[in-house]
């Protein structure tokens, strides 16, 4: 039986990616930073023009403290998920195809939950009158039930439980792929289980663990709702910041040069993260 000659891949199919890229990213981003620059007019709009009023702003106490909180939460936020998630996975690997299938579609399932639910959710379980508060002063482990919503903790219980699904999602391909037989000769030359985890199984897993940090810092620092919902004005992110100067304070132009800033964040935290993840032992 005679073989079809292989035909090449048309050259046009490759300038699909590049012509996505444009149109998807590279003119959307060239037209907010055009607005960015863009002189705001008295009255809600902007003209075109070309002055840097909104990004010196940005050089002031009170914005250098929203950026840091945006940060200090996202990074919160991706730590809690992948230190709960590494524990879970290393379990989930080790059960029965059928378990692992059945959690896995359990995961799936809370992906499909908006912010908007899981947000007003979590709100009604952390409140005074229902859930939490009044299980706790059942239990008799506090006096009368109280409030744990606006919070720094409801924020953020509400952006893990939001995020760890990816988490879990990223790290269980590696994780199942993981040979027991390394683990099993290292307790035989006489490493203790944390010896095992340290030297063996966490090298192994640093770099989707890193990938899983960067994905859920990026993930988290463009959640819009739930510091609104869960958060007190403290805790506002600078997409909720985004969305006021654009929508209630009319102020296209620096709403723009703030979008601009969260992307230019995002990219320094994903190289610098890259950058700590090197593989030491390929450079030399």
């Amino acid at each position: 039986m005679s073989q079809q000659p292989h035909k090449p891949t048309p050259g046009w199919l490759t300038l699909l990616p590049t012509a996505c890229l444009l149109v998807f990213f590279v003119v959307p981003f060239a037209i907010m930073l055009s607005v960015s620059v863009a002189h705001r007019v008295s009255g809600g709009f902007y003209e075109p023009g070309f002055e840097l009023d909104s990004y010196l702003r940005f050089f002031s106490v009170f914005f250098g403290k929203i950026l840091l909180t945006s940060v200090m939460i996202s990074a919160g936020a991706a730590v809690i998920c992948v230190l709960l998630a590494f524990p879970f996975t290393l379990s989930l690997a080790r059960m029965k195809q059928r378990g692992q299938t059945i959690v896995l579609v359990i995961l799936l399932s809370v992906l499909s939950l908006s912010e908007v639910i899981i947000g007003f959710s979590l709100s009604t379980l952390l409140s005074k009158t229902a859930g939490v508060g009044n299980l706790l002063a059942f239990l008799g482990i506090i006096e009368e039930s109280r409030a744990y919503t606006p919070s720094l903790l409801a924020l953020m219980t509400g952006m893990c439980y939001l995020a760890l699904p990816y988490s879990v999602l990223v790290l269980y391909p590696p994780v199942s792929r993981l040979d027991p037989e390394l683990g099993e000769a290292a307790r035989m030359m006489g490493a203790s289980p944390l010896q095992t985890f340290r030297t063996v199984t966490l090298p192994m897993l640093r770099k989707p663990m890193v990938g899983a940090l960067i994905l859920v810092f990026v993930f988290t620092l463009g959640i819009y709702l739930l510091p609104q919902v869960l958060g007190q004005p403290q805790h506002w992110t600078l997409s909720v910041h985004i969305t006021d100067q654009a929508i209630f304070q009319s102020n296209l132009p620096f709403a723009a040069a703030m979008a601009v800033l969260l992307l230019l964040v995002s990219l320094l935290m994903v190289g610098l993260s890259l950058l700590l993840s090197r593989d030491k032992g390929a450079e030399t």
